[in-house]
């Protein structure tokens, strides 16, 4: 079964951190990364831009709306994805908690609903 790893994380923090943390992040999620594929689990992954660049929109009265930046006001933004394909809920928990972000952010796993299916 897919599952899909939402890493929410303060993207302000990383202006903050030296380059040789973000180095060292960096090489924690490539590592991560490789673990995943190893396992052969990894059905794909990307970084997002920051929030800065996102559009929202929504209709209102029948009307389009176009909004500069995310829909939620939050102290974390989304900054990334893994999908997985484990067996279970417990596998994707799993994967989650050795997730680089889960100790600077919060993981969300939320299992995918196949439409084909």
């Amino acid at each position: 079964m897919q599952y899909l790893l939402m890493l929410y994380s303060n993207e302000a923090h990383w202006a903050n951190m030296t380059p040789a943390q973000q180095e060292q992040g960096m090489a924690a999620y490539k590592a991560y990364t490789e673990a995943l594929k190893k396992a052969g689990v990894l059905a794909g992954s990307n970084r997002l831009r920051p929030i800065s660049t996102a559009t929202t929109i929504r209709i209102e009265n029948g009307k389009s709306q176009v909004l500069d930046g995310p829909y939620a006001d939050s102290k974390e933004q989304l900054g990334g994805y893994y999908l997985i394909d484990v067996a279970d809920l417990d596998a994707a928990l799993s994967w989650a908690a050795r997730c680089p972000g889960a100790s600077h952010g919060t993981i969300e796993v939320r299992p995918v609903w196949n439409m084909a299916a």
